[in-house]
């Protein structure tokens, strides 16, 4: 276990699992260095469905402005397009989506960086987490060690790794937004009850890691708080941002109305994030104190796998004394998965040291449940999960050259690639995983 000092510790990713040095390095240096196609669970096929099935193929799209485009040009609303999974802007990423339009529409269509191929109808559209998990082929690029040097480092890691049975499965940087990562502050305001300082860290709250004009624009809104004078000078990019700052300049200290002008996913995923930053520092807290993340412990509540072999977040299974043996072996056969909570309105915590940590990082927040039911704004509101603390990886193969070091593996749904590359390369800035 190795500390991390950098800015991903402000996301909760406060540990590296491995001992070994990193490679250093850059990701997505170029689109071709982050490819992502996923591992689809279709539609069936059905001619006299009402809706088109398609693989949508796009270069440094971010998932909700790529559905905003697709939703303009075919003059569809956004809820009638569906997708399985957000995917990251950077990179050039396949994923089935599903329209609820004539195919001849969608065949139709002709936008920068996207292509849309093999489609079909279907009576079934997509919904969030129709999938089974994502192939990577990744290349890490500009390492500052040579080429044996980096070949020893891997080689180190892979095998501790492997030793685990795969990797601590934290929520990665796009979570949270790679370039700006403020969306669990957002959450944690919401879920204070503090939505002025929610909405206001979302639209002002200026970082170093943006552009000068978008800094200055941010900055000066903060300064002024004048949303009808911002529309004017607020960078055209920033569309959702813009939403709020026109909803506010007709709707003066409406702040949940401004975020419930937002797409649905977008609001949930505000305080899904400050879930997910909870759970990073609870699992790096049983990283730091040095309980297992392959074996269960009394107390630990285990996720049963379920019929595509995917861990079932919403029925999991206390270890006791009397079941420990049975659930050891369960886990261990790849049939049951050992867990952390997601905090929300129905959560249950761990017992034992598992719990203690669920309970001390709750308690350091200084929340309680009832604080994720957020009455104003219904899509925030959030029951919480469980999630599963170790990742598996499947297909690995690592190839390293001159130039640059290329990993390609699959993950399950839900889990991130540039966790698992983060225990390879060690950079502990965010920025560097951009």
């Amino acid at each position: 276990m190795q500390e991390c000092s950098g800015a991903e510790a402000e996301i909760g990713l406060e540990v590296f699992f491995t001992d070994s040095p990193g490679i250093g390095g850059r990701l997505k240096q170029d689109p071709e260095d982050f490819i992502v196609d996923e591992i689809s669970l279709p539609p069936s096929e059905d001619k006299s469905g009402s809706y088109t099935i398609a693989k949508v193929t796009s270069q440094n799209w971010e998932t909700n402005r790529l559905i905003r485009e697709l939703s303009k040009t075919l003059g569809i609303s956004r809820d009638k397009i569906g997708f399985a999974g957000t995917k990251d802007k950077r990179g050039i990423t396949s994923q089935l989506m599903s329209f609820q339009t004539p195919l001849e529409n969608v065949s139709r269509l002709a936008l920068h960086q996207i292509a849309i191929t093999d489609l079909y109808r279907s009576k079934k559209p997509l919904t969030i987490g129709d999938l089974i998990g994502n192939h990577f082929i990744i290349r890490a690029r500009n390492s500052p060690v040579d080429i044996d040097t980096c070949r020893e480092s891997i080689a180190q890691t892979n095998q501790q790794l492997t030793n685990l049975g795969g990797f601590p499965n934290f929520f990665g940087v796009q979570r949270f937004g790679a370039v700006r990562p403020v969306t669990h502050l957002v959450g944690k305001w919401i879920a204070k009850g503090d939505l002025e300082k929610a909405v206001m860290t979302y639209v002002a709250h200026p970082l170093d890691s943006e552009g000068e004009d978008t800094r200055a624009a941010r900055a000066r809104l903060e300064l002024e708080r004048d949303f009808a004078e911002a529309i004017e000078y607020y960078p055209k990019t920033l569309t959702f941002e813009r939403m709020i700052i026109g909803y506010l300049a007709r709707n003066p200290e409406d702040y949940a109305g401004s975020i419930g002008v937002l797409p649905p996913n977008l609001q949930m995923m505000f305080v899904h994030a400050y879930q997910s930053y909870l759970f990073n520092r609870m699992l790096s807290e049983r990283i730091r104190q040095g309980l297992p993340l392959n074996r269960p412990l009394v107390g630990d509540v285990v996720l049963p796998a379920d019929r595509n072999g995917l861990p079932d977040h919403d029925h999991g299974v206390p270890t006791t004394e009397a079941n420990i043996d049975l659930v050891e072996r369960q886990v261990k056969k790849g049939k049951a998965f050992i867990s952390t909570v997601l905090f929300g309105t129905d959560s249950v915590f761990a017992e034992g040291a598992p719990g203690e940590i669920e309970r001390k990082v709750i308690d350091e927040e200084q929340l309680i449940a009832s604080d994720f039911m957020v009455p104003l704004i219904h899509q925030c509101s959030s029951k919480g999960s469980r999630r599963e603390i170790l990742g598996s990886v499947t297909d690995l193969e690592i190839n390293i050259l001159d130039d640059y070091s290329e990993f390609s593996f699959s993950l399950n749904k839900g889990c991130y690639a540039t966790v698992l590359l983060r225990e390879f390369m060690k950079n502990g800035t965010l920025m560097d995983y951009s």
